[in-house]
C-alpha cells in the first residue's frame, strides 16, 4: 500500500484532527483556510481513507458526561475463534474499537453502554454466543484524558 502524502494532505490531516468545523459544508470551510475547493478536500479525504491513513472521521464524547459508563474488555481467545469472536464483538453497538495483544488475553476492546449492568448483560451474551469463558471487564477507577494530536511536518 502506497503511504505516500504530500504538503497539503499533511496539511489537511492537520487541520482535521482536533477541530472539526460544525458546518453544513465542512469541507468547503477546510477548503477555504487550506485554499482548496470542497470537492479537492473530499477527494483528498476519500484517497486518505482508501490508503487507511484515515480510519475514521466522527465526534468523541465523554461518556460519563452524557450520563454512560464506559469499561476496557479483555478475551482470551484460541487462534481459531479470533475471527467469530471478533464479529460478535462487533455487532454491539456499545463497543467503539478491539484490538489483538501478544498476551493470553488477547483481544481487548472498548465498551460503552447506559448502565454498568447493561455492559455485564452484553459480555455474558457475548461469552454465551461464542464460547469465550474468560473475559475480564476492567472499568476504570479514575479517567486520565489526553489529546492525541499528530502535528504532521
Amino acid at each position: 500500500m502506497d503511504c505516500e502524502i504530500d504538503d497539503i494532505d499533511k496539511a489537511l490531516l492537520n487541520r482535521i484532527q482536533s477541530d472539526f468545523p460544525i458546518d453544513a459544508r465542512p469541507f468547503a470551510k477546510i477548503g477555504d483556510e487550506l485554499g482548496l475547493s470542497e470537492n479537492e478536500v473530499i477527494e483528498r479525504i476519500r484517497r486518505l481513507k482508501e490508503k487507511e491513513i484515515i480510519r475514521r472521521i466522527g465526534g468523541n464524547f465523554s461518556p460519563e458526561k452524557l450520563g454512560y459508563v464506559s469499561t476496557l474488555c479483555a478475551g482470551r481467545v484460541p487462534p481459531e475463534k479470533l475471527d467469530y469472536f471478533t464479529s460478535i464483538v462487533n455487532s454491539y453497538p456499545g463497543v467503539t474499537h478491539n484490538y489483538l495483544r501478544n498476551n493470553s488475553f488477547n483481544v481487548w476492546f472498548t465498551f460503552i453502554a447506559p448502565t454498568s449492568e447493561d455492559i455485564e448483560k452484553s459480555l455474558a451474551e457475548i461469552s454465551e454466543k461464542t464460547g469465550i469463558r474468560e473475559i475480564l471487564n476492567l472499568p476504570a477507577t479514575r479517567v486520565y484524558k489526553i489529546r492525541a494530536h499528530f502535528n504532521l511536518k
